[in-house]
C-alpha cells in the first residue's frame, strides 16, 4: 500500500509539473506588447509613446490574413492596416491630423509632415513584418524625392518591396489621419510633384 500511494504521489506530481509547463508555454507564446514612438508636430518634434497590445496585434493578423491570395491583395491590406494603425495613433496624440502639411503649424502637438508620417508607417511596416505577418513584401528603407533646386518640396515616403524586386510607396501623407495612404510603385512617385497624390490614377 506504501508503494501504491507513493506511485500515486509521484503521479500526482508530474501532472502538476504537466500543467505548469502548458500554461508557462501558453503565456509565452501570447502576443507582446510593443511599444511605438509616433513622431508628430513636423520633424519628429515630440513623440508620444503607444501601446500596442494582443488586442491590437490580433487586429493587424485579421487584417493582413486577408491579403494572403497576391501581393496585390497584400497591398490592400496594407492599406487597412495603415488606417487602423493610424486611428490608435490619434488616441495617444489627442489629436487627428490633418491631410499634408499646413505652413505654420510646425511644433503643433499631433500635426504631421512627411517625416512624421513616413516614420510613423516605417515603424508600423516594420512592426508588421516582425510578426511575420507580411507574405510577399518586404519592408525597405524610407526615401525621399525632390531638393527644392529641382522646384519640388522634399518629400518622404515608407516603402516596400514586392517579390518581383518593384518597391512600392506606402505614403500616408495626403489624406487625413485614418484615411488611406497613397500605394504605388516608386518609380511613379519620384517623378511626381509635391502636391500630386497617387490618387489622381
Amino acid at each position: 500500500m506504501a508503494r501504491r500511494s507513493k506511485c500515486h504521489v509521484l503521479l500526482a506530481g508530474a501532472l502538476v509539473v504537466l500543467a505548469c509547463v502548458a500554461v508557462s508555454h501558453r503565456v509565452a507564446a501570447a502576443p507582446e506588447s510593443k511599444r511605438i514612438q509616433i513622431c508628430h508636430g513636423y520633424g519628429c518634434a515630440f513623440r508620444s509613446t503607444l501601446v500596442l497590445g494582443p488586442g491590437d496585434a490580433q487586429r493587424f493578423a485579421s487584417l493582413l490574413a486577408a491579403g494572403r491570395a497576391s501581393p496585390k491583395a497584400e497591398r490592400a491590406a496594407i492599406s487597412r492596416a495603415v488606417s487602423y494603425f493610424e486611428g490608435r495613433a490619434q488616441q495617444v496624440t489627442g489629436v487627428r491630423d490633418q491631410p499634408k502639411s499646413e505652413f505654420g503649424a510646425s511644433k503643433i502637438k499631433g500635426q504631421m509632415d512627411c517625416v512624421d508620417e513616413s516614420t510613423n508607417t516605417d515603424a508600423l511596416l516594420r512592426y508588421l513584418q516582425g510578426r511575420g505577418l507580411f507574405r510577399y513584401h518586404k519592408v525597405e528603407a524610407r526615401t525621399s524625392r525632390g531638393f527644392l533646386l529641382d522646384g519640388r518640396y522634399p518629400h518622404w515616403t515608407a516603402v516596400i518591396r514586392a517579390p518581383d524586386g518593384v518597391r512600392w510607396v506606402v505614403d500616408s501623407w495626403y489624406a487625413p489621419m485614418g484615411g488611406a495612404p497613397d500605394i504605388f510603385p516608386l518609380s511613379e512617385w519620384k517623378q511626381r510633384g509635391v502636391l500630386e497624390s497617387g490618387a489622381l490614377n
